[in-house]
């Protein structure tokens, strides 16, 4: 262990003014402490970076309390056992954790689970496998209730969720429709993911665009974005549609988010209805081992951005926040 004598941390060290910036973020490094009884030690290989971060970054009264100031920034990480005074744990034992954004984390135990990376990647536990995949599955299968020939829309498209989102659509035998930034992005959608058509936000033509994507109307949308997108995909709803309301990305700096959503619920009774994945753990043995299988089999395609390095995770995290990530965002750590 002489080499894991020392752990890298990034630490929130101030709350934004506005736009997140790398200086609310600070890398230290601390001396690992001997490993108590019942502990275990992980050296984690890659760490998830996600949208909720941003909103955990805010003093301000949310689902979750916020991150506080001087301590590890939260996040998900996939590593390997390396250490263990703990039966339930042996070293060489692959696991997935909330260690945040550390090399090495500590614990009882609690909270972590072994996977088997035979058929399913590590860092897929992350991504398609893991939460964001969870997120997918439930706001599509609980809230939106999709049925074969219904329209299924999604915002950011190509990302860790919205991407299962679609494919998840069109396996019950929806029309998929993506909303992404860029014709990369959207060629990707359809190309490789299978959707039936993806709307470029950034084209400028958004309403013209979706409404030619979406010629029947909109039944169930999955919504990552907010703003300008959420108020194009709700004059297109059909009566009776399903929004189920995951994140609101264009807002997480501060920026006003414009919607005129209350006349149209009203007119087309809609349901909108947002929910936080970690209250619904009951689905997710349920929704990880049906998604673990369509990765196993290639039924389920995903993409990745990874940094590099503890140090690259700030800069990644503002990327992120901007758009700049394809796929799931990922720091790889060793």
């Amino acid at each position: 262990m002489a080499e894991a004598q020392i752990n890298r941390q990034i630490l929130l060290v101030s709350r934004p003014q506005g736009e997140a910036s790398a200086d609310n973020f600070r890398l230290v490094e601390t001396p690992l402490a001997p490993l108590g009884e019942g502990r275990v030690r992980v050296r984690n290989h890659y760490l998830s970076l996600d949208p909720y971060m941003r909103g955990r970054m805010n003093d301000t009264k949310s689902y979750a309390p916020p991150q506080p100031l001087n301590e590890v920034m939260i996040g998900g990480t996939v590593g390997e056992v390396v250490e263990s005074r703990n039966p339930a744990f042996k070293p060489g034992d692959k696991v997935v954790g909330m260690f945040g954004w550390q090399e090495y984390g500590t614990s009882d135990g609690k909270g972590m689970q072994i996977v088997d990376t035979t058929h399913v990647p590590l860092s897929a536990y992350l991504g398609p496998v893991g939460m964001p995949g969870v997120t997918a599955w439930y706001g599509l299968n609980r809230i939106i209730e999709p049925e074969a020939g219904e329209t299924v829309v999604v915002s950011a498209a190509s990302g860790a969720v919205g991407s299962v989102v679609g494919q998840l659509a069109k396996a019950v035998g929806c029309r998929a429709v993506g909303i992404a930034g860029g014709e990369q992005k959207c060629r990707y959608v359809v190309e490789t993911l299978g959707f039936d058509a993806c709307v470029d936000y950034k084209a400028g033509n958004l309403r013209d665009d979706l409404k030619a994507a979406a010629p029947n109307g909109v039944d169930g949308y999955f919504e990552n974005v907010g703003g300008e997108v959420l108020d194009a995909v709700l004059a297109r709803m059909n009566a009776f549609g399903r929004i189920a309301l995951c994140g609101m990305i264009s807002g997480y700096d501060g920026k006003p988010l414009p919607m005129k959503a209350p006349a149209l619920l009203l007119t087309q009774r809609l349901k909108l209805q947002g929910f936080i994945v970690s209250e619904h753990m009951d689905v997710w043995p349920h929704a990880l081992k049906e998604l673990g299988v369509a990765v196993a089999t290639g039924k389920l395609k995903y993409r990745e951005t990874i940094a590099e390095g503890i140090e690259s995770a700030p800069e990644a995290f503002l990327g992120l926040l901007r758009g700049k990530n394809f796929g799931k965002q990922l720091v790889k750590l060793s």
